[in-house]
């Protein structure tokens, strides 16, 4: 693959992620301007809860459906079909556990979760760059237009079916995917190996990224909770190449392109980023968010994260794209070990800065874990 095609490809996936991501970044930051630390807690104590019921039902993850599909195995529908009956017994539970004004739009959302990352999923491994960018932006830019227009007409709490709302859009491809593909369960038994363990994977990751917000709230309450979130979207925007990066490296590791020179060039750049988050994003903190001033130290200490998060990722692409996921299943479960210990202890003794290093502590795990696999070929 040359030079410029790789660039035009990586392109079509950061521009749809890149203003995508400014569009939500838009929404949430002036949302957290709006309203207390505490509602912006609550709000994100939800969609943990959504974010974690959805990963059980996602039976077809976006890698399993990103790797098969660049490999041309047709089995989209089949996983599809197993992942949407799943969210709608999951979101029945859901609002019957969490009796609450919420319990309703947290089913909606959850489900709305899954149908995204099934149209993901099939769009990366086509690699259909430039679709996937366009489905992105139009996402974001209903998060956008919908969350502004709900909360003034109807307060915050409509936030999150608003969210849920926005990816309206992607139930039409997945429609179109049942027309095309073919259901065959015998695809899904002969693989059955390689799906259960990227389903563990993808259950172990999406913990990761949301047990922070189930645990921090029930410890520190829901006012730490949203100065924490404002850390984490900040360093979630200084994320976002090296997740385009990843998203591109992907289906072409599962089709065994090598890109040695472009790995160390974004290895490189997350470490120009992370300068950026410990001496400017504090800065921007204090100036327009003076309500969350307990979130610039969490944002100098996550900001370190960034480097080994990326290592992580371009290594997690390479057992991935090589169908060999056990050892991202056991570097992602230390990780998240280390995550919730860490928080639970560091966060009761130092507050929010004992949770943005058990945060660090949880990627440092699994980055090193994955670095002694490679090194050792333990796979």
């Amino acid at each position: 693959m040359t030079t410029i095609k790789k660039i035009k490809d990586i392109g079509a996936v950061g521009g749809g992620d890149i203003i995508g991501s400014g569009m939500a970044a838009i929404f949430w930051f002036y949302l957290a301007s709006q309203i207390e630390p505490a509602q912006y807690g609550e709000i994100h104590w939800f969609l943990g809860i959504a974010g974690i019921f959805s990963g059980i039902a996602l039976f077809g993850t976006v890698n399993t459906l990103t790797v098969y599909t660049a490999k041309n195995v047709q089995i989209q529908s089949t996983l599809n079909l197993l992942s949407i009956i799943a969210s709608l017994v999951l979101s029945l539970i859901v609002i019957i556990l969490f009796p609450s004004f919420y319990s309703v739009d947290i089913g909606i959302i959850l489900i709305a979760y899954v149908i995204n990352t099934l149209a993901i999923g099939d769009l990366l491994g086509r690699k259909q760059f430039g679709i996937y960018s366009r489905y992105t932006l139009i996402q974001k830019f209903l998060t956008l237009v919908l969350g502004l227009s709900f909360y003034y007409f109807f307060g915050y709490e409509a936030i999150l079916f608003a969210l849920a709302l926005s990816y309206s859009l992607h139930f039409k491809r997945i429609y179109s995917i049942f027309k095309q593909v073919k259901i065959d369960f015998k695809l899904v038994r002969t693989r059955f190996g390689f799906i259960i363990n990227n389903y563990l994977v993808s259950i172990l990751s999406i913990s990761i990224g949301q047990a922070d917000k189930i645990v921090v709230a029930p410890i520190l309450g829901f006012t730490i909770l949203g100065n924490y979130n404002l850390a984490l979207q900040i360093i979630n925007i200084m994320m976002i190449f090296p997740g385009i990066f990843y998203k591109y490296l992907l289906p072409q590791e599962s089709t065994g392109v090598q890109n040695k020179k472009s790995k160390i060039v974004v290895i490189v750049f997350s470490g120009i980023i992370t300068i950026f988050g410990i001496f400017i994003a504090p800065v921007l903190i204090n100036e327009f968010f003076p309500k969350f001033i307990e979130a610039i130290d969490a944002i100098k200490i996550m900001s370190m994260v960034v480097v080994p998060a990326t290592i992580a990722l371009i290594l997690e692409s390479e057992f991935l794209g090589n169908e060999k996921s056990k050892i991202v299943i056991i570097g992602t479960g230390a990780s998240l070990c280390t995550l919730v210990i860490g928080m639970i202890v560091l966060g009761s003794m130092w507050g929010i800065e004992g949770v943005a290093f058990s945060l660090i502590f949880s990627t440092l795990i699994k980055t090193g874990f994955y670095a002694m696999a490679k090194q050792f070929k333990l796979v």
